[in-house]
């Protein structure tokens, strides 16, 4: 459902231990993520292709079962695979979150976060959640905490029973008030009746002062997906990056069973920047023996 056993992908080989993948928009979006390929998805496929990747994590903002057939088509006939369907547009295009004090802002953020994960169980797919989780406001904070634990709870519950699971990302409190780190996200997923795992981005975790290879390490078990980035600006990854083999190190010892995606910012065009990171990510794995 989530995790890929590569056949082929042994340290010093000169590919990745796992599948490669690089973060795009559903076609529903106002407008491509910024952290993702700029373009529309099909065309944002194609490209990736080209490159060698293997893989699209699809950023949906409203979307339901029903656009599978759509998502499939537009990325089933470049060869490459859907890993996980991402939730950031939600509250990054639409402002619904789970902490927000209207009611029905809170459901509908909800009642989104839902429908995508009808639509990642037909596709076979992971959801992840990450800023939909929202931000405490002074003086509500108690409350808040207990609406979003209580609404993921049930996320994560509804989406096993469809036969999915729900991801969790730790991200930077610039983003979210909750769970910061992987350590504060696993003692939440302990509480949840349901599957659930991580996904873990080195950009987060430096942002909250944590070296991405040592919590990689402490968490691979517990991770779906690593997402990269450059740890200056947030960018493509560039060839010579210190972190990448170790990183790639602390999956393969940790029995890492997931996937990698890239996730920065394009610096002006997508094709350049992906095709950077692809090199990067490569060049570390040859490195490593």
């Amino acid at each position: 459902m989530s995790a890929y056993t590569s056949s082929a992908a042994l340290p010093g080989t000169g590919s990745p231990a796992w599948p490669l993948a690089y973060t795009v928009s559903s076609d529903d979006c106002r407008t491509p993520t910024p952290l993702g390929f700029a373009a529309p998805l099909a065309e944002a496929a194609g490209h990736l292709a080209e490159l060698g990747y293997d893989a699209v994590e699809v950023q949906v903002r409203e979307v339901d079962a029903r656009d599978a057939e759509r998502l499939g088509a537009a990325v089933g006939r470049t060869g490459l695979r859907i890993v996980a369907l991402g939730t950031g547009p939600v509250a990054a295009q639409d402002g619904l979150t789970l902490t927000d004090p209207a009611p029905d802002v809170r459901r509908h953020a909800l009642d989104r976060l839902l429908a995508a994960a009808r639509l990642a169980a037909v596709l076979k797919v992971p959801l992840t959640l990450g800023q939909a989780r929202g931000t405490f406001l002074p003086g509500l904070e108690d409350l808040q905490r207990h609406w979003t634990e209580e609404a993921v709870r049930q996320l994560a519950v509804e989406a096993a029973a469809l036969g999915t699971r729900l991801l969790i990302e730790p991200q930077t409190r610039a983003n979210t008030s909750l769970w910061h780190t992987p350590d504060e996200a696993l003692v939440f997923t302990a509480t949840v009746e349901a599957p659930t795992a991580l996904v873990l981005d080195t950009h987060h975790l430096e942002a909250e002062g944590l070296d991405s290879a040592t919590a990689v390490a402490a968490h691979a078990k517990a991770t779906a997906c690593l997402q990269l980035a450059s740890a200056t600006g947030r960018g493509p990854l560039t060839v010579g990056d210190h972190r990448l083999p170790a990183l790639l190190r602390a999956l393969h010892d940790g029995d890492f069973t997931g996937w990698l995606t890239l996730e920065h910012a394009q610096e002006g065009d997508s094709v350049r920047a992906a095709g950077r990171s692809w090199t990067a990510v490569h060049d570390a794995a040859a490195a490593l023996t």
